[in-house]
């Protein structure tokens, strides 16, 4: 075990953000760091965790109405494959555009804010979006537009939870944040797939959208109640006027020219590529290749035995660095069991003939993926706290695009060859790819400081 203050990656075993070169000791931040951070008190950080996991739960349950439906809804307004995969690929277009612009807006202002106005938002487009569809003979327009609209509203979301993780929380508790956040994310898409496949066949896929456009806009208005009407929150502080901290072209250029800036988005891309390939296909699949099982049997126990996963990896992860094990060698084994092992069972999944096969491999494939929780998803805030908003929504916005590239490559192969087989084969491909640059290139180190070695450690 490598020593408890001198972790392997070169981190030197402190904890939370360095905004400035300043003297620190073993034992934690300085005064000045804490007060510049605005970490979250104990019981309002309790709070906003909880609340942050319901509304990812909601995000999750909105994202998925479609992709639960869109069966249904093809078969009621006569779309193709290629006219579904338009329709759900429309939600990665919107999806691209508001990734960096959410992650600064947050870095300047506070995440909290930004997740009120996002949440508002697409709680409407939702619910709003039945109306649409029966609108008139436009509708595989309209409801493209729809999730184009669902994308850019919902695009904000992570990148301000990527800027809270940075301000709010120290270092060896950020990967049991951000898998929280992730367990959400499957929690939201488990209710959306039970709930959603009961009330799909009890009062039609419009009701599906109505609910979750509804409680997502409670939770908007509760939100808004319980925590910034009062300006319980704390604004972000202290970096305004700091140019050496500023969103700058130099910065930018500067971190895009360092391998484990790039290894790091590469690997983030690919992963959530090949996740929301999974996301907006596998409905379709159990559907067409098991055509008299129960909707809500796949559509729940893959993301019910996520949960779990995805908390466990994030303690795991936070408990060995703490422990004194270097960030970086956890990072890249948490990532080794996300996009490696995973794949394993992926492509497994195309030799399997019978239902519980499918289900077991599908359940094991995306439990797995969660624990890049504690890898990819919270290097971000490694390597560059200081704008950790800003290029989450940077890779984030770039892993929107190629997942719009692999949805609608995946719809074309299912099309064309009328095999499951070689979607499988290339989610497999693309993750195989994108795990082995991140472990020849990752890193952990900081690298938003223009000198590392201003900074003492006592």
């Amino acid at each position: 075990m490598a020593d408890k203050h001198t972790s392997g990656d070169g981190r030197n075993g402190f904890n939370g953000s360095l905004l400035e070169p300043n003297v620190y000791t073993v034992n934690g931040c300085s005064k000045e760091e804490t007060e510049e951070q605005n970490l979250w008190p104990r019981p309002l950080a309790g709070k906003w965790i909880l609340t942050l996991f319901v509304g990812t739960c909601l995000l999750y349950c909105a994202r998925m109405a479609m992709p639960i439906c869109i069966v249904s809804m093809a078969s009621y307004f006569h779309w193709s494959k290629v006219d579904s995969a338009l329709v759900l690929g429309g939600f990665f277009w919107g999806y691209c555009f508001t990734q960096i612009l959410g992650g600064h807006a947050s870095d300047k202002v506070g995440g909290e804010r930004v997740l009120l106005i996002s949440a508002a938002s697409w709680s409407l487009i939702t619910a709003g979006t039945p109306l649409l569809a029966h609108l008139g003979s436009y509708t595989l327009a309209l409801m493209t537009v729809a999730r184009f609209l669902m994308g850019l509203m919902q695009g904000v979301f992570f990148p301000s939870l990527a800027s809270l993780c940075s301000q709010r929380v120290l270092e060896g508790e950020r990967s049991f944040l951000m898998s929280t956040m992730q367990s959400g994310t499957h929690l939201g898409t488990l209710l959306a797939g039970g709930m959603g496949s009961l009330m799909l066949d009890w009062y039609g896929w419009e009701s599906v959208f109505y609910a979750t456009g509804f409680l997502a806009g409670l939770w908007a208005f509760f939100v808004w109640q319980s925590f910034l009407k009062g300006e319980v929150a704390p604004k972000r502080v202290g970096l305004r006027n700091d140019s050496q901290w500023s969103l700058s072209t130099t910065l930018w250029l500067r971190l895009l020219k360092m391998p484990p800036v790039w290894a790091m988005v590469f690997a983030h891309m690919c992963m959530s590529s090949t996740s929301y390939t999974l996301l907006s296909w596998l409905p379709t699949y159990f559907k067409e290749s098991f055509p008299h099982e129960k909707g809500w049997v796949y559509n729940v126990i893959p993301w019910l035995a996520a949960i779990p996963s995805a908390l466990g990896g994030g303690y795991v992860a936070d408990f060995l660095i703490n422990q004194g094990y270097g960030v970086l060698p956890v990072r890249k084994m948490m990532q080794f069991f996300g996009m490696g092992v995973s794949s394993v069972f992926i492509m497994l999944l195309s030799g399997a003939t019978t239902f519980p096969s499918a289900v077991t491999l599908v359940s094991a494939a995306i439990g797995l993926s969660t624990l890049s929780s504690g890898g990819v998803a919270v290097n971000v805030q490694d390597l560059t706290p200081s704008c950790a908003g800003a290029l989450y929504g940077f890779m984030n916005m770039l892993g929107a695009f190629m997942g719009l590239v692999l949805v609608s490559l995946s719809g074309y192969l299912i099309e064309v060859t009328l095999s499951w087989a070689n979607v499988f084969s290339l989610i497999t491909l693309v993750n195989a790819i994108g795990l082995g640059v991140f472990l020849i290139f990752g890193d952990a180190q900081r690298v938003d400081v223009k000198d590392y070695s201003q900074i003492t450690v006592i």
